[in-house]
């Protein structure tokens, strides 16, 4: 019988590790700049949470303005000409929703990296780093049976949980600063057979169950009318039928509402319900936990759904997300840090990259509650933010970046993952090209080259309106 045990040995300018929407955002970018980049993943698909059920968020905000374009809204749009999404709809709740079609963003994003020339790695896990003088070296994979290190120019971490950071001897922070808490995964699944106008009929005979608490910061105009009026929705409510059942024993989750997403396919929903609590994403055990414990409780919520909610009645499942929806694990400490004070207050410095618009949405990860607070506008996530401070070479793109847990409550959504994606790949790619540190770059130049392709990155450059679908 035949070992082969020898390592592969890769080289390449920038190397992403997470092909999720951060990662996804920042391979393109760097491969449109010119730039050899190779895209790892450990599933045998990208674009992450992108392709389980959930809504894209933040292309909106508050005040309905378009404050995320470039790279994400490319995919939208392709999305589409398909037929997956029906683009962009201002919301009383979230700003704005964009409901995907998760099976067709798949595809989206492998046309994409074809076309922008990325080399993909899937099927791979991240085994370790080699880090001298305290500068990351090379990231050493494995895969079926094999390893391979790839040496880089400059190396982006946007694994989620900042593994290749964690790995590297990167300082970081876990949870909220009182009490060290995380926000809960969730399981998506979808189901077909539900009937719209008749939980509509529904929700109009009982607006109550459209009514939240006061940490639920909700504008007026969240009712039954606003939703029949466009396929285009987010349901969050039933929150008194859910306090009833759960007194009577009958209620599997450990949530206060019902979360759907309104799919591009008429009769399918994706329920975003499930919730694990008391949970640590960066550990073996507790994902294991958590994707039994999730997938178990997905065939008693849906009985329960059936037997007691007006259309309902008729839903089967239709598929399971292939892995848990990760909220929140570590956070890297970057060369700057966005802080809630700038958030709140709408601060967009000289630097920014990208802008956040979403509202800090903060699951509990011990109870079944939500608190969410608004932003009157937009904040500048800053380059600085997404370069490690203490691991040379290392960028950070997607949730992993250098926010506080209060901000991190808006920023880990996927627009704004991707957004930031797109500056640092552009920061990469020059990085890599004019062989300087990442932070030495003019971050003024990649400004210049996110306008030039679309993004927003100040208020001068916001859509002033967007049509409703």
């Amino acid at each position: 019988m035949e070992h082969n045990s020898t390592r592969q040995i890769i080289n390449t300018q920038v190397l992403v590790l997470g092909g999720g929407a951060g990662g996804v955002g920042a391979a393109l970018a760097a491969a449109r700049e010119g730039a050899e980049t190779i895209l790892v993943d450990r599933q045998g698909f990208l674009g992450g949470n992108m392709t389980i059920g959930l809504p894209l968020l933040a292309f909106l905000d508050a005040q309905g303005r378009q404050v995320t374009r470039g790279l994400p809204q490319e995919l939208v749009d392709r999305l589409i000409e398909l037929g997956g999404s029906f683009g962009h709809r201002e919301c009383p709740l979230h700003n704005s929703t964009t409901v995907i079609d998760p099976n067709l963003m798949k595809i989206v994003v492998f046309e994409k990296i074809k076309q922008y020339g990325v080399r993909p790695l899937l099927h791979c896990e991240i085994i370790g780093t080699t880090v001298v003088n305290g500068e990351l070296k090379s990231v050493i994979l494995k895969g079926k049976g094999k390893e391979i290190e790839i040496f880089a120019d400059v190396f982006i971490d946007a694994t989620g949980d900042g593994d290749v950071a964690y790995m590297a001897g990167a300082e970081f922070e876990k949870g909220q600063y009182a009490n060290g808490e995380t926000q809960p995964p969730t399981l998506m699944f979808t189901v077909g057979g539900f009937n719209l106008e008749k939980f509509m009929d529904h929700l109009e005979a009982h607006p109550q169950e459209l009514k939240h608490g006061s940490s639920m910061k909700i504008r007026p105009g969240y009712t039954a009318e606003f939703l029949r009026a466009s396929e285009n929705h987010v349901f969050v409510g039933l929150k008194n039928t859910i306090s009833k059942l759960r007194q009577e024993g009958k209620c599997p989750i450990d949530r206060d509402t019902i979360i759907y997403i309104n799919l591009p396919r008429e009769g399918y929903i994706a329920l975003n319900c499930i919730r694990i609590l008391n949970f640590d994403g960066t550990k073996i055990e507790e994902l294991s936990r958590g994707e039994i414990e999730s997938n178990l409780q997905i065939l008693p919520l849906i009985n329960m759904l059936k037997e007691h909610i007006p259309g309902f009645e008729n839903i089967y499942l239709s598929s399971i997300a292939p892995f848990l929806g990760i909220r929140e694990t570590r956070r890297i400490k970057g060369l700057q840090m966005i802080r809630e004070d700038a958030a709140v207050n709408g601060v967009i410095p000289e630097d920014t990259i990208a802008l956040g618009s979403y509202i800090i949405d903060i699951h509990s990860g011990t109870g079944d509650s939500t608190l969410i607070k608004s932003l009157a506008g937009p904040y500048g996530i800053t380059y600085g933010a997404t370069i490690s401070k203490d691991v040379k070479g290392l960028m950070l793109s997607g949730r992993c970046i250098s926010v506080d847990p209060v901000v991190f409550g808006s920023s880990r959504v996927m627009p704004t993952c991707m957004s930031v994606g797109e500056g640092v790949g552009i920061g990469a790619a020059i990085a890599a090209q004019q062989h300087i540190a990442p932070e030495e770059v003019d971050v003024q130049l990649i400004r210049q080259k996110l306008r030039h392709y679309g993004a927003i990155i100040s208020m001068e450059d916001v859509v002033p309106t967007v049509a409703k679908s």
